[in-house]
């Protein structure tokens, strides 16, 4: 589930040297950037949107604010992080403003299921399904589940960062976490018991960016 935040193709001394220039307000330097991350960034948006329309819109959206930003970009961080991070606070921000978030309530921390699958044991589960099969399980999750998958398994995002994107106090990443790869589990095993369910169209933690 994991994946890697750098382009195919760019080193991190090509990309420092790209985003230097950038900075400087070098326009080809920045389309360089915007040809390097805009699959990388699509493709992030729409595992956590709920239409290919919404995951076009946010991403040309954070295009924009990235480059009104960049002179906010510290170089000593991973321009990669840096770049998930403002998606990821630009479409979490899309989905409070549609009320479709659900707030974290403490009882939740109370009612967690006894057994559950370790990251080892998700891994594998998915491994055992198609991408499709895969795609259709994320659809049916909530849209907190399917963001802190994303930001943690996609995006490589630490706690702190997931708790800072998702308005959470970091105590409490590591409950949301366990609760969404249980929900996923769950989403997995209706998928395998009912194959012909439409899927509602997001795209799979897995998978190439």
């Amino acid at each position: 589930m994991k994946g890697t935040g750098k382009p195919e193709g760019m080193g991190g001394d090509d990309l420092a040297a790209i985003v230097s220039r950038a900075r400087a307000g070098d326009p080809e330097a920045w389309g360089e950037i915007y040809r390097q991350f805009a699959g990388p960034l699509f493709r992030f948006c729409r595992r956590v949107l709920p239409t290919r329309e919404d995951a076009e819109d946010a991403a040309m959206d954070v295009f924009v604010k990235l480059r009104a930003k960049l002179g906010q970009y510290d170089p000593q961080r991973p321009f990669s992080a840096w770049l998930y991070k403002v998606a990821a606070n630009h479409c979490w921000d899309l989905l409070r403003r549609r009320k479709i978030r659900q707030d974290l309530e403490t009882e939740e921390a109370e009612s967690l299921p006894l057994e559950h699958p370790d990251p080892g044991q998700l891994d594998q589960i998915i491994s055992e399904q198609t991408s499709g099969g895969v795609r259709q399980a994320l659809g049916r999750l909530s849209d907190r589940a399917r963001m802190a998958l994303v930001l943690r398994y996609y995006a490589d995002m630490s706690y702190d960062e997931i708790a800072e994107a998702l308005g959470l106090r970091r105590a409490f990443v590591g409950v949301v976490l366990l609760r969404a790869r249980h929900e996923l589990r769950q989403a997995l095993v209706q998928g395998a018991e009912n194959p012909a369910s439409p899927s509602i169209g997001t795209a799979g933690v897995r998978g190439g960016r």
